[in-house]
């Protein structure tokens, strides 16, 4: 059980939070604790999204009625690149990136990278401002986090923010992007699977990853949408980079 609620925490808060899952991914294998069953990795992936829906229900009722239409297109435009690279090259090369030194040195750049954007782009535009160039351009930038420790909303902040949206809309729309992107996620895990056959844990292992994980995913997104108000990314710049210094010398 304190292995599930673990997994959890560590899916929400690398899913949300600008700090790579990929990197946490390494050490979790360290402490052994990433082989987990694929039921249950869904189960955290449909616990983080749960946390989307209700975070930002508001921005999703307000799409599915139609009433802001425009946002949901541009989400679908920003999907699309990831899409359409991850069918393209995923599967067959991008696996191969996936070595601790690869996600050691993207967790520092990346990182870097934040911090120097977000830093040098103090600007105020909106979401309801965003044109679909410009969502085209974050789907872009996303395509990177399928390199194991770039952060997938790390990036997709770090773009935002180039192309001139305040701290909090860049976090707002990279968190409404995870939408379809974890619906996708967890698309996949259940398709590499399909020659397998899924042996099913007890529910209750089921049933508390997906609520510790909607729980957790739900504070993560709380505490960064309150934290972008106030404050830089820097410090989470900072933890990537130590990460990634950490994972290097470790590996080395």
């Amino acid at each position: 059980m304190l292995t599930l609620l673990f997994l959890a925490l560590v899916q929400s808060l690398t899913e949300f939070l600008p700090i790579s899952s990929s990197g946490h991914l390494v050490l979790s294998q360290l402490m052994g604790l990433s082989d987990q069953d694929l039921c249950v990795d869904v189960a955290l992936h449909v616990g983080t999204l749960l946390a989307v829906f209700m975070y930002f229900r508001r921005d999703i009722w307000e799409m599915l009625s139609l009433k802001n239409l425009r946002l949901g297109m541009q989400l679908l435009v920003g999907t699309l690149p990831v899409i359409l690279v991850g069918l393209v090259i995923h599967y067959r090369h991008l696996p191969l990136l996936r070595g601790p030194m690869v996600i050691g040195v993207c967790s520092i750049f990346f990182g870097w990278l934040l911090w120097k954007v977000d830093d040098k782009y103090p600007c105020h535009r909106k979401v309801d401002q965003m044109e679909y160039k410009d969502a085209l351009w974050i789907g872009l930038a996303q395509v990177l986090a399928l390199l194991p420790g770039t952060s997938r909303s790390g990036i997709t902040m770090t773009c935002a923010r180039w192309r001139g949206f305040k701290r909090e809309e860049s976090a707002r729309f990279s968190m409404l992007l995870s939408i379809p992107t974890i619906m996708l996620a967890a698309v996949y895990m259940v398709w590499q699977a399909r020659e397998g056959v899924i042996t099913f844990p007890p529910m209750v292992d089921l049933w508390v990853s997906v609520i510790a994980a909607a729980l957790f995913g739900l504070g993560a997104i709380a505490f960064l949408m309150k934290w972008v108000q106030k404050a830089s990314f820097f410090v989470f710049a900072l933890y990537r980079i130590a990460l990634g210094i950490f994972i290097l010398i470790y590996f080395w």
